[in-house]
């Protein structure tokens, strides 16, 4: 079964050139609703009407506001467009907001269109002529240049016909949006109705809702409940991509929510003040584009004052495309990557340019052509390069943070992760191959490092690698970790990680050194000097002297007795077999002195040894072996 298609058609052109007629004229629809827009004739709000509908399309007419006050709204308006019929009355021609209108479609990308000219009845066949030769010159150089021109008559129905043809037949060479994803509706429209709430129209951008679903109005992250959706005034269980939409909302106040906030489903969309943009700007706009200028940011259904940013100039005054720059605005909004914009003058009321957005989580830059290229990076680069940029500086991002700052939906994620070299990390965590592999170099190493500065010692604690290895994160060195030891190449024990081969050993310089101090301890048995007399006896310097005794400990050539004293480990074991074998199950200091020959001096320390080494217990007075011969 084939997918219904979903499209809006946009209505643009100068005021009273009969949009709203023209309108009614295809659909039978008065887009008019407000009794102001009856008493002036003039459009006020957007206005909208079914348009064609078939099984497998529906097709919606959207009215632009033509008046230079309402430009912010027939910017809300066109976000969504998919077609544009350009309205040019035939005895008046192209006047201001005409050509408003079509820089304002050429810097959203709006590029599908037909030219329609209105008001017929109004001139003749010489004036006809005319007007069609000063519309194709006029158009030269826009992106409606090419654009099919219908001659109609709103009244007498001349050219409705065909242009409703034309509409049906470009329609089919336009790509659909997309249903899959999050959903996302900007909202243009606000109302409360008596016993139903709040309802917000828009056009469904992305994505698409049931009746029931739970959303949240962004920027300010409030929670409601889809109650019931309307398409065209019609009740419906859901709605699409493409599709004009009104939205019941449970569990929202309307006077808590605005025009511009949109609606979605899911958390994984930018709200952002600070926004890195691919800007176009227009010829002939007064006193130019200066660093740092206030604008009225227009993407979407929002509208918010801000600031223009440069990187690489501090004003501009020709057309130009593709200035990589920054807009820093003065409140959040919703945005993705890919989002079309405009920016206008506020006062006075002048549009500069627009373009798209290249990254909706801009940083504060410096000023220079380092950045400009790191924008372009950003800007010319595919899904994957861009998230092997982030990942060069964040090692491994979590799932909901990398949709965000990479612009990406859920399914162009799945899809990646698919690819070779894409790594998932406790289903939370993405990192690459790349990234995996520096940082199991980087742990060899100094595990390496390590082994040289110290022979003696086993190997590095996990801790201590893990504060060595700052760059990158605690999941990609712990998967790296594991993946070197599955490998063999690094072995682990009790947290202590080495070279899976390596092997601890003394120095060859010292020795022969070592093996003279530990042959003096053995010779003394049981009645030893304090350690630190056989160390300088052997001629061991005092900065080695400890990493020694503890690597002593660590071979098991050396047992410590008390914090001065220890014992050759054979000796130490002998003992203790010696004095189990000779006494009862328990027994006491005074015949542990006389088996062995010590005074208290070491017996004392001695059988402290036998508490920690877990060979007896102390009752009182006396000592009871744990392992005992019955």
């Amino acid at each position: 079964m084939l997918r219904k298609r979903y499209y809006t058609v946009g209505m643009a052109g100068h005021i009273d050139h009969g949009k709203t007629a023209l309108t009614k004229a295809l659909t039978n629809i008065d887009t008019d609703r407000l009794k102001e827009e009856k008493e002036r004739r003039i459009s006020i709000e957007l206005g909208f009407a079914p348009f064609h509908q078939e099984e497998d399309m529906q097709i919606s007419i959207i009215d632009v506001p033509g008046h230079e006050r309402f430009v912010r709204k027939m910017i809300a308006g066109t976000g969504g467009i998919d077609l544009v019929v350009l309205v040019i009355a035939a005895d008046e021609g192209i006047m201001p907001q005409t050509r408003e209108h079509l820089d304002i479609l050429s810097l959203l990308g709006i590029s599908n269109g037909i030219v329609a000219l209105t008001k017929m009845s109004k001139v003749d066949a010489e004036l006809r002529e005319l007007a069609k030769d000063e519309v194709k010159e006029e158009l030269e150089g826009s992106p409606f240049e090419n654009a099919p021109l219908v001659l109609v008559d709103s009244i007498s129905g001349e050219g409705i016909q065909e242009l409703k043809d034309l509409i049906l037949k470009s329609i089919e060479d336009i790509p659909v949006r997309s249903s899959e994803g999050d959903f996302r509706l900007p909202i243009d429209q606000i109302f409360s109705l008596k016993g139903q709430g709040t309802i917000v129209r828009g056009t469904i951008y992305e994505g698409e809702i049931e009746t029931g679903a739970e959303v949240t109005i962004l920027p300010q992250g409030i929670k409601a409940k889809a109650r019931q959706i309307q398409v065209h005034g019609e009740k419906s269980s859901k709605g699409c991509a493409g599709q004009r939409a009104a939205i019941n909302l449970a569990g929202v106040n309307y006077q808590q929510i605005e025009r511009g906030n949109a609606v979605v489903s899911s958390s994984l969309f930018s709200v952002t003040d600070t926004i890195d943009v691919s800007l176009n700007t227009l010829g002939g706009i007064k006193n130019g584009l200066k660093q740092r200028m206030e604008i009225k940011f227009h993407t979407g259904t929002s509208e918010v004052m801000g600031k223009l940013v440069f990187f690489d100039r501090n004003k501009t005054e020709q057309a130009e495309d593709s200035i990589l720059c920054q807009i820093r605005l003065n409140d959040k909004i919703v945005v993705k990557r890919g989002d079309r914009f405009i920016i206008r003058r506020p006062s006075p009321s002048e549009t500069l340019g627009g373009g798209w957005i290249i990254n909706p989580s801009g940083k504060r830059y410096r000023f220079g052509q380092e950045t400009i290229s790191k924008l372009r990076a950003v800007m010319e680069g595919s899904a994957e390069e861009r998230i092997l940029r982030l990942l060069q500086q964040k090692k491994s991002v979590p799932v909901q943070s990398l949709i965000l700052e990479v612009s990406l939906t859920q399914e162009d994620l799945e899809e990646l992760l698919n690819k070779p070299g894409w790594i998932m990390l406790r289903d939370t965590f993405v990192t690459h191959i790349s990234i995996v592999e520096s940082c199991e170099k980087k742990i060899v190493d100094v595990i390496s490092t390590y082994h040289d500065r110290h022979p003696l010692e086993k190997g590095i604690n996990k801790g201590e690698l893990h504060s060595m290895l700052e760059s990158f994160t605690d999941t990609v060195i712990q998967f790296s970790i594991e993946r070197l030891i599955q490998q063999k190449q690094v072995s682990v024990e009790n947290g202590v990680l080495r070279i899976h081969d390596f092997i601890p050993s003394l120095p060859s310089q010292w020795e022969k050194r070592c093996v003279q101090l530990l042959h003096s301890l053995k010779e003394d048995n049981l009645k030893v000097k304090p350690i630190e007399e056989y160390f300088k006896e052997a001629g061991i310097p005092g900065s080695l002297r400890q990493e020694f005794y503890y690597f002593f400990i660590g071979q098991e050539w050396i047992i410590p007795l008390d914090e001065k004293h220890a014992y050759a480990y054979e000796t130490y074991k002998k003992a203790v077999n010696e004095l189990k074998g000779k006494t009862d199950r328990r027994f006491n200091i005074t015949e542990a002195k006389e088996l062995l020959g010590l005074s208290r001096k070491y017996m004392i320390p001695f059988l402290e040894r036998l508490d920690k080494d877990g060979h007896t217990v102390r009752i009182n007075d006396e000592r009871k072996w744990i392992f005992y011969r019955e």
